[in-house]
């Protein structure tokens, strides 16, 4: 299968202002209707059939077995005819034979040209759903945190799933649509060809059902997008209940979770049954549209039939043009229906292509290479809105081998430094660098390759125990992650499991303790053996007990690393080589433990007064109220 996503369609929609209405905030790739409606259809399909390209080919073979069927279907009447007025009324039987024969012969064609489009169309059509959903996939892992961190999962599921989804209807539907479209336009032809003035009487209704059509068109794709959108929601909704399903049943939220899911669902049941209705209405209007045509062609028709002024063939073809005239305007009628919700699924699809990476790489960056491991920040400030900066003047260094802890006030901007290093976002002023180059001008996979996260709460995939610690390093053997338990410290309980490192965990690694789970995720990072590591609170969640197991396995793994360590228990950061104290976004104060202690900042009180922990002070206390801003 061919990917595009190494190329970026020609079109790019322009950027839209966010809605206003709180509601429609469950997702930032919202927008109002009249926005959309001004240039859905267009856009949509070009974008669309970029995706097409690379199979010209069976495109192209395909319309030509769809002229062949539209060719063979507008045959049939004119053979009828034929038979009727050359071969029965005449009494030429071998005439009959051989136009019999044709018929079999046009029935044949019809049967494979009508085989082949649909086999090409589907296997174009699944093709090009693999193309798309690559590029979202590529997409949804190269954007920033910061759209990850305003984007809910359900929204981004719906997208890749059902929205995707409903676009194999449109190129299905779009070959169709050309067999359809000159299906009409060769009755046409026949009809004025056969008999001018009573293809004029019959086709006079056309006009009425255009003119239903206009109307109906913009009221059935509010009504269509409307339903995708609400189908959405509750996604949305579903997918967090679904994810806080403990903190939903330890606050006993089920009655009111299920209030709110019964109004959610309510509306899109609504929704989807004014699509529905809107969707359905058009079908018995061409049914009656047919039924009057048919009754003018027998009544006029037949008149003239009985005062000669036609053959009774040409009556009869007249019927079967008719009824094959407004067969494709229902199919016609049916494929709107269907292209409305596929249209408002492609610009929601193209909305999530189009939006920009934040972060990447300059066209000329290079990997970092021979790292030795010295990180650092200078007059770094950042904010996750530009306008209101968490980081202010940040700067340190960490020399290659030495151990920097990050402690301070929960708030204080210590996660947004280590993302800062690891470039998930960039900073606003000033720089960061690794061995004295800047990191916004080496790319991003060799950033990857140097640094390694180990998180507070590590999450582990529904993989066996050996596909989890070689994640990001696939061409480690089972004797290298083996070796690496071993001096975590993690093999035993390893051993222990039903088929030990085969094991498969379930999702989250739910079936393992939460030091267990972080044991593995050391071992990962041990088997990466990055140059650099970043330690999240990696004891916070743990007992006493199985942080001395910890410790003992961070011991192993910060030998010869520079690690950036994010730390609320003190006792765990005595023997860094240099404790940053952040508060509000700035560093109040840096030295090493003994220099914090003999100092009279922070870091001195809460030693003195025995607090294990910066979370175990208000943030009105005394403590953070009554210190000068910076003691460094």
């Amino acid at each position: 299968m061919t990917s595009t996503s190494n190329t970026s369609p020609p079109t790019q929609e322009p950027k839209r202002k966010r809605p206003a209405n709180a509601e429609e905030k469950h997702s930032q790739l919202h927008e109002s209707d009249e926005e959309m409606f001004a240039q859905l259809d267009s856009t949509v399909f070009k974008r669309f059939f970029y995706y097409s390209r690379p199979y010209k080919k069976a495109m192209f073979t395909a319309t030509l077995a769809v002229i062949g069927f539209t060719l063979a279907n507008l045959s049939i009447p004119l053979l009828v005819k034929f038979g009727i007025d050359s071969a029965i009324r005449k009494g030429d039987s071998s005439l009959l034979s051989i136009i019999a024969i044709s018929l079999v012969g046009v029935a044949g064609i019809y049967w494979f040209t009508a085989f082949l489009q649909s086999v090409l169309i589907t296997r174009v059509a699944l093709t090009v759903l693999y193309d798309i959903r690559a590029d979202m996939f590529l997409q949804l892992q190269r954007l920033a945190l910061s759209f990850s961190d305003k984007t809910p999962i359900g929204a981004l599921m719906s997208r890749m799933f059902g929205d995707v989804g409903a676009l194999q209807e449109m190129l299905e539907s779009s070959i169709e649509i050309i067999g359809d479209v000159l299906t009409l336009v060769g009755i046409i032809v026949i009809l004025l060809v056969l008999d001018f003035q009573l293809a004029i009487v019959t086709l006079a209704i056309v006009p009425a059902l255009f003119l239903i059509r206009i109307i109906w068109q913009p009221i059935a794709r509010r009504a269509f997008l409307r339903m995708r959108r609400n189908s959405s929601v509750v996604g949305v909704y579903l997918d967090q209940n679904v994810s806080g399903i403990r903190v939903v049943q330890a606050l006993n939220r089920q009655k009111e979770n299920h209030g709110i899911m019964d109004g959610k669902v309510r509306t899109y049941f609504w929704s989807a049954v004014k699509a529905s209705r809107l969707g359905g209405v058009l079908m018995p209007t061409v049914e009656l549209m047919t039924g009057v045509a048919l009754a003018i062609v027998l009544i006029v028709g037949g008149g003239r039939v009985i005062s000669e002024s036609i053959e009774i063939g040409t009556m009869v073809a007249f019927l079967l043009y008719v009824q094959r005239f407004f067969e494709p305007i229902r199919t016609l009628t049916m494929h709107y229906a269907l292209l409305q919700r596929a249209v408002a699924s492609g610009h929601r699809i193209f909305e999530l292509l189009d939006i920009p990476l934040e972060i990447s790489d300059k066209p000329d960056a290079k990997p970092i290479t021979d790292v030795r491991g010295r990180v650092e920040f200078k007059n770094v400030t950042f904010g996750y809105n530009p306008e209101r900066p968490i980081l202010r003047n940040i700067s340190f260094v960490a020399e290659p081998g030495q151990t920097i802890a990050l402690v301070g006030p929960t708030g204080s901007g210590k996660t947004s430094i280590t993302a800062l290093a690891h470039r998930f976002y960039d900073v606003q002023e000033g720089a960061i660098s690794i061995d004295g180059q800047d990191i916004r001008d080496v790319t991003q996979e060799s950033i990857g390759d140097v640094m390694g996260m180990v998180l507070q709460e590590p999450f582990l995939f529904s993989k066996t125990v050996l596909e989890n610690i070689r994640y990001n390093t696939l061409h480690s053997t089972r004797e290298e992650v083996v070796g690496a338990c071993k001096i975590i410290g993690a093999h035993e309980f390893v051993m222990r499991l039903k088929n030990g490192y085969d094991t498969t965990l379930e999702q989250r690694g739910s079936n393992l303790s939460v030091g267990q789970r972080q044991l593995l995720s050391f071992a990962r990072a041990l088997v990466a053996d990055p140059k650099i590591l970043v330690l999240d609170e990696a004891t916070a969640n743990i007992d006493s007990y199985t942080e001395r197991i910890i410790q003992d396995a961070l011991k192993k793994l910060l030998e010869g690393r520079t690690a950036l360590v994010i730390a609320h228990r003190l006792s765990t950061i005595r023997n860094s080589n240099q404790i940053i104290v952040v508060r509000d976004g700035e560093i109040v104060e840096k030295g090493t433990h003994d220099e914090l202690v003999r100092s009279t900042g922070l870091y001195s009180q809460l030693w003195e007064t025995n607090y294990t922990s910066f979370d175990d002070i208000a943030d009105n206390a005394d403590y953070l109220t009554g210190l000068p801003a910076s003691s460094t």
